[in-house]
């Protein structure tokens, strides 16, 4: 049986999609921890940049996030969503 995603909930996905991207920087903030206590001046500045990355790319995920589900929504109600084969399992 085919199914069909017309509708896209901007808010929701995209707070889901900024903690997806928040958990991903996490693994940037690993690598600034050492850059900062290791690292001479131009090293130390890139490791802060490193630490704080959850917080930029959730930030800037949570906005692309929200355009390309406006646009998904958008571009859905003119030429129809994604398709999907789903089975009801009894």
């Amino acid at each position: 049986m085919k199914k069909q995603v017309v509708r896209i909930s901007i808010l929701q996905s995209s707070k889901v999609a900024a903690a997806l991207y928040a958990f991903m920087g996490l693994f940037y903030s690993l690598i600034g921890i050492p850059m900062i206590l290791f690292g001479n001046t131009e090293i130390r500045i890139m490791g802060v940049i490193y630490l704080f990355m959850p917080i930029l790319m959730a930030g800037i995920g949570f906005v692309f996030f929200c355009l390309f589900t406006a646009i998904y929504n958008l571009v859905a109600g003119w030429i129809g969503g994604f398709e999907v084969e789903v089975l009801d399992i009894p």
